[in-house]
């Protein structure tokens, strides 16, 4: 049974509640004017970034066919978007604040992967000392980055990750991973030449979901035992 969350733990929960609808806002309203664009044989690229930049030169092209009204509306659109964009970083910087405050989360950010939106929500979620969960794999497992397994005689199989738990926290585990996996291909250290080997055998994809699944387990574990990341990881 998962413990009862603390008043500190439910605010982080609600900030982050409150950031994530800010981001689902944002995503159906890019969504929507690229939709729109598209219908009047205007094509933007799906990067929220290269939106941003084409947007605007799109709004300024006369040569495009794009009435009047039309520009207006899509001004409209975009401003927006920029509304929500400053909505966001308010909540990005309350998180910081957050993590900062709370030794927990602030020990967090040394595993690779992790910055403040994972830490926070996982300090929030698992607690000072993992109470709820028996094991690192069984708090993996709640998230869904941990393989379920099969028995069959003295045989153990594993068949994937589940899609049960937090889907945000294993959004946010996996999206670190990459993060992770894309700049680690040129690096010698430990973990770098594990996640190259991993790759080779792997393909990418599945070595993110490996490292957000050996991430969570480093998390509960740091809280659990109160250690530090360079004291699990020697």
């Amino acid at each position: 049974m998962v413990a009862i969350k603390t008043v500190a733990q439910q605010d982080i929960r609600l900030v982050h509640n409150i950031r994530k609808d800010l981001v689902d806002q944002r995503t159906a309203l890019v969504n929507q004017t690229r939709g729109l664009l598209s219908e009047r044989d205007i094509v933007i690229n799906q990067d929220i970034e290269r939106f941003r930049e084409q947007l605007p030169l799109i709004l300024e092209d006369a040569e495009n066919g794009l009435t009047t009204l039309t520009r207006e509306l899509f001004a409209e659109q975009y401003e927006k978007i920029k509304t929500l964009d400053v909505e966001i970083k308010v909540q990005d910087q309350r998180i910081n604040r957050l993590c900062n405050a709370n030794d927990l989360s602030k020990r967090f950010l040394d595993v690779s992967g992790v910055g403040p939106l994972t830490a926070t929500i996982v300090a929030a979620d698992i607690g000072d000392n993992g109470k709820g969960y028996k094991s690192s794999r069984d708090y993996a497992a709640s998230l869904g980055v941990a393989p379920k397994q099969h028995s069959s005689a003295d045989k153990q199989h594993y068949l994937g990750i589940s899609k049960q738990g937090s889907r945000y926290i294993r959004t946010l585990l996996i999206h670190g991973a990459r993060a992770v996996l894309k700049n680690c291909t040129k690096k010698t250290d430990k973990l770098s030449l594990w996640l190259q080997a991993l790759v080779a055998r792997r393909e990418f994809n599945k070595a993110a979901v490996a490292l957000a699944n050996k991430n969570a387990r480093i998390l509960w574990a740091m809280a659990s035992n109160g250690k530090d990341y360079e004291a699990l990881a020697a």
